[in-house]
């Protein structure tokens, strides 16, 4: 049998477990050029939640009845394509289920000797690629430049910003937790983290960059974006990879004074950099990334964290804590054994 999660209907502000819905279907047989899989691991990340919205966006939204969109690593158990054989190890967006029958073209072989087989779906998969491309393309760090990383623990973030102290940066993460900021610092090398939940995080963020701002990721949004404002050095680089502050809003409408004669006065003045990326859009740079990453693993200049969760029925329950900041690194559903450990 296939287990698959679907959308059952959509969410009004912060997901609930009613939104989604577990059943199971016979499994189908491959067709032509087609594959039956065994789905190992599966990517929850925040990005999914704006798939729940029927709303104009940069990709179509999940139907009601659809599967939940996720890039996954699987195994081919069966096979009718010519580039798949039985055995093979792929990565592709199969969704939330565990035994699915796709396409050829969805997928792309992984070598399981080049790393864990689930750093596919996070450091050498999408969350990696995405860190890769941005940094590179248009945050072009410096050394010697000032770099602030939200969500440095997550998946994107803390290789954000080791990829700022391998060209010699000062790197400032902001999280949520007193442990998410320690771990930044001793494992990741950050120079400081700090939480965005003190009280005198504003003031906290100004002290730990006495020289400013040069590059800001922004993946969150909200008090994380209001604290760095202020600090933008001239012809500062924001790339914006994610808004998750933003993800569970009823409306777009928010309370406070409006900033945008502020926001538009320093990017004219200060000739600010605003650059919202898509990482679907930058895949011929995908196999660059996985190489250049690896490489730096190797060597011991990358490290990375994964946050492992049992079972595809916990998977929905998993995704609304990742909307509220309950994991701690690349959030992974484990759906079968790793026949690789």
């Amino acid at each position: 049998m296939n287990k698959k999660v679907v959308l059952k209907q959509r969410p009004i502000g912060e997901p609930k477990l009613e939104d989604f819905e577990l059943f199971e279907e016979d499994i189908r047989e491959p067709k032509d050029d087609e594959v039956s899989l065994k789905t190992i691991y599966m990517s929850l990340d925040p990005y999914m939640r704006g798939r729940m919205n029927d709303a104009k966006s940069y990709a179509k939204a999940v139907e009601i009845g659809e599967v939940m969109e996720a890039g996954t690593v699987s195994q081919v158990i069966k096979s009718k394509s010519k580039n798949f054989k039985e055995g093979d190890f792929v990565e592709g967006r199969t969704g939330w289920q565990d035994n699915p029958t796709v396409h050829e073209n969805k997928l792309r072989l992984i070598d399981p000797s080049m790393a864990p087989l689930s750093t596919a779906i996070g450091v050498l998969g999408m969350p990696g690629t995405t860190a890769y491309v941005g940094m590179k393309n248009f945050a072009k760090p410096q050394s010697g430049e000032t770099l602030v990383v939200s969500a440095a623990s997550g998946a994107v973030g803390g290789t954000v910003g080791q990829i700022g102290k391998i060209h010699g940066c000062r790197v400032v993460g902001i999280a949520g937790s007193d442990e998410k900021c320690q771990f930044t610092k001793t494992e990741y090398g950050f120079d400081d983290c700090l939480n965005y939940k003190d009280t005198n995080f504003k003031e906290n963020l100004k002290n730990s960059c006495p020289n400013g701002v040069d590059i800001y990721w922004e993946n969150v949004g909200g008090i994380s974006f209001d604290a760095v404002m202020p600090l933008f050095n001239d012809y500062a680089r924001i790339p914006v990879c994610g808004l998750i502050s933003y993800y569970n809003l009823k409306s777009l409408k928010l309370d406070g004074p409006d900033r945008i004669p502020l926001l538009f006065r320093q990017m004219l003045t200060k000739r600010l950099m605003y650059k919202g990326f898509i990482v679907f859009n930058h895949y011929d740079q995908r196999q660059e990334s996985i190489e250049q990453l690896s490489s730096w693993i190797k060597d011991g200049k990358l490290k990375y964290k994964e946050d492992f969760i049992e079972g595809l029925e916990n998977a929905s329950k998993a995704f609304i804590g990742l909307l509220n900041g309950k994991n701690f690194g690349k959030l992974v559903v484990k759906l079968n054994d790793d026949p690789t450990n």
